[in-house]
C-alpha cells in the first residue's frame, strides 16, 4: 500500500493547485465580484477546521451566506432552502464554486486534492477510534464520499468510505476521484443532505 502522506502526493498537490489557481483566477476573481456586489464584505469565509493529525487551521470558502450566519437559524447545519444563503450564494454552492479558495489551502499545505472532507472541531471530539482514522491524513478538496453520493450520504457512512479511501490508497485511486469528481459536479447533485447529527435510516 502507497503512503497517503507520501512525497508523489505532495507535490502533485503544490503543482496541480498551483495550475488550478492560475487557470481559475478569472472565475476566482468573477466569483469574488458577485459575493461584493450581493453582499459586501468580507468575500471570504474562514473557518477553523481540523486537519491532519487533529491540527487546526484555517479553512477558505467565498462567502455564500450573511454576515454571522452561525450564530442565526439552525446555526452550522444548512439545507436547500435555508434563507441565510445569498442569492449569489446559491448559485456558488449549486457549482461548488465556493470551494475553488480551498486551492490556496492546498498549495499551503494544509489540504490535499483528495482527502476526507475536513470537519469542524465539535464533530471530531464525537469520533470514536475507528472515525479518529480519519485525521490520519491531509484533508481533502475531493473524496471518495464526494464521488459515492456526496450528501446523499449519512455522516457515519461517509466516514466509512474516507476510512476505505485511506487503506487503499494510490496515486491512480486518486486520480480516478478527481475524474469522477468532474462528473459529479457537473450533475449538481446532493449538495445538501444529512445533518452532523442525522444516523442511518
Amino acid at each position: 500500500m502507497c503512503d497517503p502522506n507520501g512525497i508523489l502526493k505532495r507535490v502533485f498537490d503544490f503543482f496541480a493547485s498551483l495550475l488550478g489557481l492560475v487557470i481559475f483566477s478569472p472565475v476566482l476573481l468573477l466569483c469574488a465580484l458577485a459575493v461584493y456586489l450581493d453582499d459586501g464584505w468580507p468575500i471570504f469565509y474562514v473557518q477553523e477546521r481540523v486537519g491532519r493529525k487533529g491540527r487546526l487551521f484555517p479553512f477558505f470558502k467565498f462567502r455564500t451566506m450573511v454576515r454571522n450566519a452561525e450564530k442565526m437559524g439552525a446555526g452550522y447545519e444548512i439545507d436547500k432552502d435555508d434563507k441565510r444563503i445569498t442569492r449569489t450564494g446559491n448559485f456558488l454552492r449549486r457549482w461548488s464554486l465556493d470551494e475553488l479558495p480551498q486551492l490556496f489551502n492546498v498549495l499551503r499545505g494544509e489540504m490535499s486534492l483528495v482527502g476526507p472532507r475536513p470537519t469542524l472541531e465539535y464533530q471530531v471530539k464525537t469520533y470514536d477510534e475507528h472515525q479518529k482514522r480519519r485525521l490520519e491524513v491531509r484533508p481533502g478538496l475531493t473524496g471518495l464520499a464526494q464521488v459515492s453520493g456526496r450528501n446523499s450520504l449519512t455522516w457515519p457512512q461517509r466516514i466509512e468510505l474516507d476510512i476505505e479511501y485511506i487503506d487503499n490508497y494510490t496515486f491512480i485511486l486518486d486520480l480516478s476521484i478527481i475524474w469522477r469528481t468532474f462528473a459529479v459536479l457537473c450533475k449538481s447533485e446532493d449538495i445538501y443532505g444529512y445533518g452532523w447529527q442525522k444516523k442511518e435510516k
